[in-house]
């Protein structure tokens, strides 16, 4: 089984979309295939037995035109020529004043008056409509085709619209020309001319909005450089990205970007990584740590490995789990590309019963023509089938810039649902590494001092808390004599002075009096391990270690709990424990001493009340994660590729949780809008073409009307990308006893 990205072309409606996905569903080999109309892309799940040769051609015999692979190609998108686009509003204007001056008492061109030179007026008018059938030749094309394979879409209507009036016209213009000019009032040149240009205005204007809504991932692309700086011997060689190898020694200097993701070999210096992570504040970065492509170096100079590279870099993974997300398609998308699918063939069928109903009541074919073509133009597709991809590409693209990474648009739907938010605790409500909570200091030395020291002598011990000294330096005392004492703690020398570090039993052993048992009840009742620090037999100091929670985590709980949501943590560690946490936190229930299993079948029996999120650190808790409605990993960038998560959260900020569920809120709302308009513009507009309402429209407004109405589904859309996100307030990071 392969997956492949395939840029289309000559998609103009939600039909043409529809149709291309059913016709490729239902081709042999191919598993699923999903079509986005916005970025104009078919995102195909195929078996081993095909190749993109074969994939091609079906999109060929579908009736449009694969450009190929994303991956391996630079697509630059077409736009209308300017030059081309102005010169035929200048004849569109010509047209019509040729057409309508006599209407508003406007002089007319000479040999062009319809009444005096009926010939000249029908002949230059058929020219005209000449150059803009060859203009609109592509609209044509698609809209015939798609009508012989049975998917019927906006250029369908179009074009029969058009070629009605193209065809009558012409019969006009022979009836004219064979000396009957009563029938200068028959015709409807400027009606087929019109049409085509408020289609291809209306294109224009769709592309220029759409390259806005995709503008999130283009930042994504082009924020890696294209240049890196490769470590030769004793030179610095400047090459192109492309000529990186893995293994590379690069170097970044202040004020340049990392060119691929690798590993620190030497060097410390700040780096800006909010476009990746959405967290403007720089990151230290030193030797052994790694360094993502496109980071910016504030200061300093490193050199560092070439790990990956191309499309294997994070921010490659980025853009290509952001571009799978917009093709992907939520249930309300399928929704309305379903409305779209039925709604052009009963619009077909609304013409032709309006063409003979004028025929028969009327007696009228001219009459009966306008209304039939009118009703075709009027009710072009195109605002209903931008109202739901082009939402979801904006926010989708909004979500990856402030460090929320959606892998499904169907998720931004059922974020929208969740009724039961499920939290691991280790590594997710907690930071997953211990760190001093609490401390007193009964020495003599300062505070910063003590700490030092006590890292120092840790540094020589293979205890699990002695990580939680690793951000102190070690390098001002050096411990000697260091040893081991089972189940208790270790001993050591330092400038002639000897210490012990242990828990409560160290005193037993040392014959000491535990003068500090309310300071030791204190730290217990926080859930913390409790190191003694004695030097010479005194006791010079407490110190409670414990996995910690995660800055924001209560604040985050609370909002959850106010936006009606019940909050469970499921943990693995045992109830003690986890009972201090969810009493700190408020939480409404707690699972506590369960494997990854029984967490797995925690969560399908949860979704039984209903729509499941579960949070986890994306690596023991990807069962639960795959098992939940929505699952969300609090986990480093790095990981993405293997995450089984269909939300990382880039930064580890758990306030972007919230912020997933107030950009699900607002873009479900915002198709609805979109829907609704898109509706009630065809709802209005049909009964007007048809003619049964006070108000007169022929076939020039009507296409006026409809590119309108996709402008304002899009302007709609576009107002996602100003959502205002729930900002981490800032705190006081200070230390302190």
């Amino acid at each position: 089984m392969k997956k492949i990205i395939l840029k289309i072309e000559g998609m103009s409606c939600s039909a043409c979309s529809i149709g291309l996905e059913k016709y490729l569903k239902n081709q042999v080999g191919i598993i699923d295939a999903s079509v986005n109309l916005v970025m104009a892309e078919a995102l195909i799940t195929y078996e081993d037995n095909l190749t993109e040769v074969d994939l091609n051609k079906m999109v060929k015999d579908a009736g449009f035109k694969s450009l190929g692979n994303i991956e391996k190609i630079k697509i630059k998108e077409k736009t209308e020529n300017k030059i081309s686009f102005s010169l035929f509003t200048i004849l569109t204007l010509l047209i019509l004043y040729i057409s309508m001056a006599h209407m508003i008492s406007l002089p007319n061109i000479p040999y062009l008056n319809m009444i005096v030179y009926p010939k000249n007026y029908s002949a230059i008018l058929l020219l005209l409509s000449i150059l803009f059938l060859v203009y609109g030749a592509d609209i044509l094309k698609n809209g015939l085709k798609n009508l012989a394979h049975k998917t019927p879409n906006m250029d369908t209507l179009v074009s029969i619209g058009v070629l009605a009036s193209l065809i009558y016209s012409l019969y006009s213009t022979i009836m004219i020309f064979l000396g009957d000019s009563i029938y200068v009032e028959h015709l409807y040149y400027e009606s087929v001319c019109t049409v085509i240009y408020f289609i291809k205005l209306g294109r224009y204007i769709d592309t220029k909005s759409k390259k806005k809504t995709k503008s999130a991932i283009e930042d994504l692309v082009q924020i890696t450089p294209t240049k890196a700086y490769r470590k030769e011997k004793n030179n610095i060689k400047e090459i192109t990205i492309d000529e990186v190898k893995i293994g590379d020694t690069l170097v970044c200097q202040a004020g340049r970007k990392i060119a691929v993701d690798g590993v620190i070999t030497e060097g410390t210096a700040y780096f800006d990584e909010s476009f990746l992570t959405g967290e403007s504040i720089p990151v230290k970065k030193k030797k052994g740590d790694t360094i993502m492509a496109g980071s910016l170096n504030l200061d300093g100079e490193v050199f560092y490995e070439a790990k990956k590279i191309g499309a294997s870099s994070t921010i490659s993974e980025m853009v290509r789990l952001v571009i799978e997300a917009t093709n992907t398609k939520a249930p309300i998308a399928s929704f309305a590309d379903k409305l779209s699918g039925i709604f052009v063939p009963v619009v077909l069928l609304i013409s032709i019963f309006t063409f003979f109903s004028y025929l028969l009541l009327e007696k009228n074919i001219a009459l009966a023509l306008v209304h039939s073509v009118t009703v075709l133009v009027v009710a072009c597709p195109c605002a209903l089938g931008l109202a739901t991809p082009l939402a979801i590409v904006v926010s989708v693209g909004t979500s990856a810039k402030n460090g929320i990474l959606i892998k499904s648009s169907e998720i931004l739907e059922n974020v929208n649902k969740v009724q039961n938010v499920v939290f691991d605790k280790t590594g997710t409500l907690t930071y997953g590494k211990l760190k001093i909570d609490k401390y007193y200091n009964y020495s003599t030395y300062s505070d910063k001092s003590f700490l030092e020291l006590v890292a120092s002598l840790e540094s020589s011990s293979a205890h699990p808390i002695a990580s939680a000294f690793k951000s102190y330096p070690t390098s001002k005392y050096k411990p000697l004599d260091y040893q081991n004492i089972a189940g208790i703690g270790f001993t050591a020398q330092i400038n002639n002075k000897k210490y012990y570090l242990g828990n409560q039993k160290i005193l037993k052993k040392l014959k000491l009096t535990n003068t500090y048992q309310e300071k030791e009840s204190y730290l217990s009742k926080r859930a913390d391990s409790i190191i003694y620090v004695i030097e010479n037999q005194q006791i010079i100091g407490l110190i409670g270690v414990k996995d910690i929670l995660r800055e924001k985590a209560k604040e985050v709980i609370s909002l959850l709990k106010q936006m009606n949501k019940k909050v469970i943590m499921l943990t693995g560690d045992n109830q003690v424990t986890a009972s201090i946490i969810a009493k700190n936190l408020d939480l409404d229930e707690i699972i506590a001493d369960v494997m990854p299993k029984e967490k797995e079948k925690y969560i399908q029996n949860l979704k039984k009340q209903g729509k499941v999120m579960m949070i986890g650190d994306g690596i023991n808790d990807a069962p639960s994660l795959v098992r939940a409605d929505v699952g969300i990993s609090i986990s480093s960038a790095t990981d993405i590729a293997s995450n089984a998560a269909d939300v990382i959260l880039m930064n580890d900020n758990l306030l972007n949780i919230i912020n997933l569920f107030i950009i699900s809120k607002k873009t479900i709302f915002n198709i609805k809008e979109n829907l609704f308009w898109a509706f009630l513009y065809n709802i209005f507009m049909i009964p007007i073409a048809i003619g049964i309402t006070p108000i007169q429209m022929n076939p020039m407004l009507a296409s006026a009307a409809m590119t309108m109405s996709s402008f304002t589904v899009i302007i709609n859309a576009l107002r996602l990308k100003k959502i205002s996100f729930y900002q981490k307030k800032k705190t006081n990071t200070n230390g302190g006893k």
